[in-house]
């Protein structure tokens, strides 16, 4: 098992620029020459795809409360080859949930200490200068042993500004590695749910080479490259098998967010992915074993969905025959009708009862765990599951049997339990892994 050192960018919360932060170091590590292992800590589909544009290699999420031991370590040993692993943490730095899941409470910290990365905080400091330096300090000591490799100023609005930024870590002790000026044209494009998907930002490209020309010229990057630590990779170990053997999956600007940890296994498997868009009105393959519709944005594109006949034919074919399964907004997909924000109906594919709404959003946002009460694909009855719940629709019907018994992390049951009829199934759950038992 070979070493590859590594760092975790986190922050004291969500808003202050980490993401630009990873993008540009991404990308300029790789521009140097370097194979660079992009990881996200917790639960998201949309960063990884921005990871991957800004290095040139799939990102994988480590979540401590949704995985076992087994995935953690499968996922983990992607980083064979790398010269450098680099992973962005989500939410604050110490945030997670309050009841323990299969290895942990899911927080960056976590991570860091897990892989043994040190933690690079990026520190919004815009209306202060000395007193950053107390809320740095605050996360240095929190946990003593968290390695920590230092802290990058963010939103910088004057040379004085810097000095007495800097003065205060000075002070404290804790290293600079960079000073970013304040900038209002860096940030991300976002909708709802986050970033808008990295497919659909204008020009991807040009912004990830300014964030890395950014960060080149603010952020000492081989002072960042020398913090990196890590425990030994470890050896190659099985991802998640797959559901079927020929995979028929729904992937277009609707229907997108899919772990990459489960697409890598299904392929690590030999399983046969057959891509296909309702947006463009394309049935699934006839020869699939499984229809599977992941997560997305539906509800921004219910119009032509509604209109998308032969997307609908075919899954009705294929649904009299082999399992059809969604999830999020592949699980709305397949209901009777998605009513939009400005209070239109649009006819779905009519597999399930289900009728949802954004015309009153209401946030649904955490972990779940799902204890099937029937079988789904690749998961047989009574399986528990780990995952996340993430949108902003309410369900007006769910008429159907439900596919689970769905708790949040604290273990109290949630109403969205999933739907199953017949052969098709789909719930709100985006699923991480199956439960792994001693």
């Amino acid at each position: 098992m070979a070493d590859v050192p590594g760092l975790l960018i986190s922050a004291p919360s969500s808003g202050t620029g980490k993401t630009t932060v990873m993008l540009g170091l991404l990308r300029a590590l790789a521009e140097d020459g370097l194979q660079v292992q992009p990881f996200k800590s917790g639960p998201d589909y949309i960063d990884p795809t921005f990871h991957r544009a800004a290095s040139g290699r799939h990102s994988f999420n480590l979540d401590g409360w949704a995985m076992g031991a087994g995935l953690w370590q499968a996922i983990a040993s992607q980083a064979a080859g790398a010269d450098i692993c680099v992973a962005e943490g989500s939410m604050g730095l110490y945030d997670g949930v309050a009841t323990r899941g299969q290895q942990g409470f899911g927080s960056s910290a976590e991570t860091a200490l897990a892989m043994g990365w040190p933690v690079v905080l990026v520190l919004d400091v815009s209306g202060q200068a000395q007193s950053a330096a107390a809320t740095a300090l605050g996360f240095r000591t929190y946990r003593s042993e968290l390695p920590f490799a230092g802290v990058i100023l963010n939103r910088v609005a004057s040379p004085r500004h810097e000095r007495l930024a800097r003065l205060g870590m000075e002070q404290a002790g804790l290293p600079v590695l960079g000073v970013l000026p304040r900038r209002g044209d860096l940030a991300l494009p976002e909708r709802h749910l986050g970033l808008i998907q990295a497919v659909e930002h204008p020009d991807l490209e040009a912004a990830i080479a300014t964030y890395a020309a950014f960060l080149r010229n603010h952020v000492d990057l081989a002072a960042l490259r020398a913090a990196g630590r890590g425990l030994p990779v470890p050896g190659a170990a099985a991802l998640p098998p797959p559901p079927a053997q020929r995979i028929a999956i729904a992937r277009d600007a609707a229907f997108s967010f899919t772990y990459p940890h489960l697409l890598q296994g299904w392929h690590d498997a030999g399983a046969e992915i057959l891509p296909f868009s309702p947006l463009a009105d394309e049935p699934p393959d006839p020869q699939a074993d499984v229809v599977w519709l992941p997560g997305g944005y539906p509800e921004l594109h219910a119009g032509r969905l509604a209109a998308a006949e032969n997307f609908r034919a075919g899954l009705r074919r294929h649904a009299e025959r082999r399992p059809v399964h969604g999830e999020c907004g592949g699980y709305m997909a397949l209901g009777a009708a998605l009513i939009d924000k400005q209070g239109t109906a649009h006819r779905m594919a009519g597999l399930l009862g289900l009728v949802t709404s954004y015309e009153t959003r209401k946030f649904h946002l955490g972990y779940r765990r799902a204890t099937l009460k029937a079988p789904m694909p690749g998961h047989a009855a009574g399986t528990a599951l780990r995952g996340h719940e993430f949108h902003y629709s309410t369900i007006l019907e769910q008429p159907d049997a439900p596919l689970a018994a769905v708790t949040d992390a604290d273990g109290t049951p949630v109403p969205e339990t999933g739907s199953l009829r017949g052969r098709v199934s789909g719930s709100f759950f985006h699923l991480i892994s199956a439960e792994e038992t001693a």
